[in-house]
């Protein structure tokens, strides 16, 4: 625990056999409570490894994808009783060393939400990640940030914290299976009125740190654009949107 807070880490794992040992290795097991693996139907030892290390693991039946795993991350985090999740991956291309730190701004009541941030400071070049990547990244990141309104370095990342009432809050499972899911769930975090945190993240692009092909990365980057455009239109009430009616009709929203 940490200020009395019941701190839960989940990962949504695919094929992550060679990187998840030394990956749960950096997990601040002091302050964590729990951890969750869910497997979305990997072709490797991935659930055989996670037991053996003693995680708590979940195995889909079928693969749900990237955005239907976190779904059942954080589903069973809750059920847990977790105050805060830490949503780390498996392929060792984040730090688990930045846990304390980030559950440390939420259970302080500073932040709802923090993010490991690849772009803050100048590091991302030099840790290995892709030049077109890179330019993707700030360019969208520029286009969300004048269409939601809010100043993030990045809404890309896969290193994220939560408080328990931003999980309870958010209409998760109305959020895509894909890719997309994490820029959906930012938006509705934004558009509810949550606060969000940055911390600067190392980082590391290495041979078995997981990647989306180029041709699922054109998607994602469409289906970004497209949730900003939506949140917008939504916020203007020119065009209702599924991903936010809800957090209207619970009057979380602000103006």
């Amino acid at each position: 625990m940490l200020k009395g807070k019941n701190i839960v880490v989940v990962m949504p794992a695919y094929n992550a056999e060679r990187t998840l040992r030394k990956t749960y290795a950096e997990v601040p097991r002091e302050i964590v409570d729990d951890v969750i693996l869910v497997d979305d139907q990997s072709l490797d030892r991935t659930a055989e490894i996670a037991r053996s290390l003693g995680i708590n693991t979940i195995v889909h039946s079928k693969n749900r994808g990237y955005g239907g795993n976190q779904k059942t991350c954080y589903r069973e985090a809750i059920k847990l009783g977790a105050d805060i999740v830490i949503m780390v991956h498996p392929d060792y291309q984040y730090t688990p060393k930045l846990i304390t730190a980030m559950a440390s701004l939420i259970a302080e009541g500073l932040f709802d939400c923090v993010l490991g941030s690849r772009i803050l400071g100048v590091g991302a070049l030099r840790g290995g990640m892709p030049h077109y990547k890179y330019v993707a990244n700030r360019v969208l990141t520029l286009i969300q940030n004048l269409l939601l309104g809010y100043k993030l370095s990045e809404y890309h990342t896969g290193y994220r914290a939560f408080s328990r009432k931003v999980l309870e809050t958010l209409p998760l499972e109305k959020n895509d299976d894909d890719f997309v899911f994490d820029n959906q769930m930012l938006s509705q975090i934004i558009y509810a009125g949550f606060n969000i945190g940055e911390v600067t993240c190392p980082t590391r692009y290495m041979e078995d740190s997981s990647s989306i092909s180029f041709s699922k990365a054109i998607l994602y980057g469409i289906g970004v654009v497209k949730t900003s455009v939506s949140f917008r239109l939504h916020r203007w009430g020119l065009r209702k949107d599924r991903l936010f009616t809800q957090l209207d009709s619970i009057g979380i929203s602000f103006s």
